[in-house]
């Protein structure tokens, strides 16, 4: 193999090793105390609300998956997720506070109140928060 075809190699296989990196390292590294997206159900059940389809096939519990796993658990509290050091994990990895920007972005008029957004999944109205306890 010619010296340069190697170094080529070595060049797509270090990048390959680089992307991986990033995917993973973020994931792991964690500071601070932990944030959860709960849930809570609002009544009236007929009021403004983000209607999410639960038959996006698949789509709704990649994308959504600590609003999924807060509506599925008995406190109506997500898994925990802990910010990383100098905001270099929010780049990379999936939070709680990105679903609700894109909760609170896609909202109809009156889903939204202060902090909280209003969220209908199988008939029932959620109020959707992120906290630190």
């Amino acid at each position: 193999m010619r010296s340069v075809t190697r170094t080529f190699l070595a060049g797509i296989l270090a990048a390959l090793v680089a992307l991986l990196a990033l995917g993973a390292v973020p994931s792991s590294l964690g500071a601070g105390d932990p944030y959860y997206l709960t849930v809570e159900p609002a009544g009236p059940t007929g009021g403004p609300a983000y209607t999410l389809n639960a038959t996006e096939g698949g789509i709704a519990e990649q994308r959504f998956q600590y609003f999924l796993s807060a509506v599925e658990s008995t406190d109506g509290r997500s898994e925990a997720y802990r910010k990383g050091p100098y905001g270099l994990k929010e780049e990379f990895t999936h939070s709680p506070f990105d679903e609700v920007a894109t909760f609170r972005e896609f909202a109809p008029a009156g889903a939204v109140d202060g902090d909280a957004v209003f969220v209908r999944y199988n008939d029932t109205r959620y109020r959707v928060t992120v906290v630190q306890p």
